[in-house]
């Protein structure tokens, strides 16, 4: 039997739950919905591979960066003004997306839209730690994940559809029109979660104090980096997979979204795992398994591609395993790392996406700066993220308790 986890009752009358998943939803559509797009671009722009990934590099590095401003703004002002004000910076920006004449404007629109889907990331974070218990966040999160994992499954089957038929603009008109959505429904239904509203948290000196005392905590990094690799490890497919199934494979494009789907599926189930493995383990055991398996799809992967079997399904495969390893590591990590601060919570919420996004960054730019039309690359960084997380819950130990 499912245990009912409800917010405070001070929050009880919103739909919470619904409008988390929501805002956390806009990052993964934000980022696949399109992909199908990217070798057109290429063609259409006249422009190489390289330049096109910074319309995935430059919305990351902006969704990073603007977590570090957005986290505390949040903690002094609230989470209801920052979300509402970042959704009306992604309309607005994702209507530019879809009307740009060059690559440049794009690559520009595209930072502005990270900015103002971070702050709807951001805050969805935050209300998590505002309005439930701690011991209820990372099950809450994890129950949100499984809903979420349908945009990566839905968005590229989309998207590959869009562009087949209309191009790849159709598919910045479909983000607009669901984000359109979700702003209408934070502002009918999103109350203000926010009950310790710090006033210093946006000064330099209580910015600073803020940082020392997240950054300061193993239990912080304890979480973080496992979240930080496993996010690295499937950003380098959202990245790369696109140029390697159609360009090196040849899965035609109408099919490729199909195949990103089955692989992103491995998310859904990872988080439903999670859900089981966190009923009787708890968040640190859950994270040794979870990084296991991205370990062992890593190891996979690179010694598929030696072996000389590409094929399109080895690199699905490939992408199942290191999703379903992410769909335990994130609800786990994304949880225990924002649960210790109840009055830093917007500070810890930014700093950890801000360090997830310099991850994603690192492997969008390898990924764009190595392709050779070969399985390779992908491979090898996919085994070598896989070894650093399975590293990085072991060698970040708690100390033990001092009697």
């Amino acid at each position: 039997m499912t245990m009912q986890i409800s917010p405070r009752p001070q929050f009880a009358h919103a739909p919470l739950l619904l409008l988390i998943t929501a805002l956390l939803m806009m990052q993964p559509l934000s980022t696949d919905l399109y992909l199908a797009s990217l070798p057109s671009l290429v063609s259409g722009f006249g422009v190489p591979v390289s330049t096109v990934q910074l319309t995935l590099s430059l919305f990351v590095i902006g969704f990073g960066s603007a977590q570090l401003v957005v986290g505390p703004l949040s903690d002094r002002y609230g989470r209801r003004p920052v979300v509402l004000g970042g959704l009306a910076l992604y309309v607005g920006a994702t209507a530019l997306c879809g009307l740009a004449q060059s690559i440049e404007i794009l690559i520009a629109a595209r930072f502005l839209q990270a900015l103002g889907c971070c702050a709807g990331v951001m805050v969805a974070r935050a209300i998590v730690r505002d309005a439930y218990e701690p011991e209820h966040s990372a099950k809450l999160i994890a129950r949100a994940s499984t809903w979420i994992s349908l945009a990566p499954i839905v968005g590229p089957i989309l998207g590959s559809y869009l562009q087949v038929a209309f191009g790849w603009r159709a598919a910045f008109a479909a983000l607009g029109l669901f984000s359109a959505f979700v702003m209408a429904a934070c502002l009918l239904r999103l109350p203000e979660t926010n009950e310790h509203r710090n006033p210093d948290a946006t000064n330099l000196r209580g910015l600073a104090a803020n940082y020392r005392l997240v950054l300061g905590s193993r239990e912080f990094w304890l979480n973080v980096m496992p979240g930080a690799l496993s996010y690295g490890g499937i950003f380098l497919f959202i990245s790369g997979s696109s140029f390697v199934l159609i360009k090196v494979l040849g899965v035609p494009t109408a099919w490729f979204g199909y195949c990103f789907a089955l692989g992103v599926s491995g998310y859904m189930s990872g988080t439903l795992v999670c859900r089981r493995l966190l009923r009787t383990l708890s968040g640190e055991q859950a994270l040794r398994i979870g990084t296991a398996c991205s370990l062992a799809a890593g190891l996979y992967f690179l010694a598929a591609t030696v072996l000389g079997l590409w094929h399109w399904s080895v690199v699905v495969l490939a992408m199942f395993l290191g999703m379903a390893a992410h769909g335990i590591n994130f609800p786990v990590s994304q949880a225990g790392a924002v649960s210790p601060f109840a009055k830093q919570a917007g500070t810890a919420a930014g700093l950890m996406g801000a360090i997830m996004m310099a991850f994603a960054f690192v492997v969008g730019s390898i990924v764009g700066a190595t392709h050779n039309g070969t399985l390779y690359p992908l491979a090898i960084l996919s085994a070598v993220l896989g070894t650093l997380n399975f590293l990085s819950v072991r060698l970040i130990a708690k100390r033990p308790a001092v009697a």
